[in-house]
């Protein structure tokens, strides 16, 4: 009996040992799968993991592929603290960063951003308010410049319609299988199919289409290599 309780008690710690084990991640995201995400990459031996997600920012973090890593860490409680080049590599819009910014500071996860460099809790455990108001500031500042960007595009759209060098599309006509899989929507699309590692659904969240778009890049790009081959 002495020998069994004794087993037991040293199994309960090794358990209690594995749940207390804390990580420290860096997180970085790079738009496609062409960027490189070195420079978010500086002194990454230093965690435990380094995940990287290769989509755009508007897709929320923990739909992302690697971010549902994220929210699985929290979820089990073994995040200790996340690290990110800038604020925009966890969202787009001041409402999404901030949400998780204020999640992760009550659940007692540290944060820490590197460029420009802040936490939102300090060594001590307090939580730095001072962070707190500079990440409003940066994301507020991120979403204007990206409502700037889309007003001069909108900008310089109308003046070419109006000087008649609007190389749109006309409504009723339809793309050629060769110019549909030229565009570069179709050609990110066959490089993560070529990849052989993603789903249809992790592809249309990474690049925001509909897995139908997908579907069809696939089906074409198998018709054209058939063909090819007859010939």
């Amino acid at each position: 009996m002495f020998c069994v309780c004794f087993i037991l008690k040293i199994d309960l710690s090794l358990y209690q040992l594995y749940n207390d084990i804390k990580m420290i991640v860096l997180y970085t995201r790079v738009s496609t799968i062409e960027q490189n995400p070195d420079r978010q990459l500086t002194n990454s031996k230093e965690y435990d993991y380094v995940l990287t997600d290769y989509c755009s920012g508007s897709i929320p973090l923990y739909e992302r592929p690697k971010g549902s890593e994220i929210k699985k860490m929290i979820d089990s409680g073994t995040l200790k603290k996340l690290v990110i080049h800038d604020a925009t590599r966890i969202g787009r819009n001041t409402l999404d960063v901030l949400s998780i910014w204020s999640d992760l500071t009550q659940r007692g996860i540290v944060i820490e951003c590197k460029n420009p460099s802040f936490r939102n809790i300090n060594e001590d455990g307090t939580v730095d308010k001072f962070s707190e108001l500079m990440l409003s500031i940066l994301s507020t500042m991120s979403q204007f410049e990206k409502s700037l960007i889309r007003e001069r595009q909108m900008e310089g759209i109308k003046i070419r319609k109006e000087k008649g060098l609007y190389g749109g599309r006309r409504i009723g006509t339809k793309d050629s299988v060769s110019s549909f899989l030229n565009k570069k929507r179709s050609q990110s699309i066959l490089l993560y199919l070529n990849k052989g590692t993603y789903s249809y659904d992790e592809i249309s969240k990474i690049l925001s289409v509909s897995t139908t778009t997908v579907t069809k890049v696939k089906k074409l790009s198998q018709m054209v290599k058939e063909s090819s081959n007859n010939v």
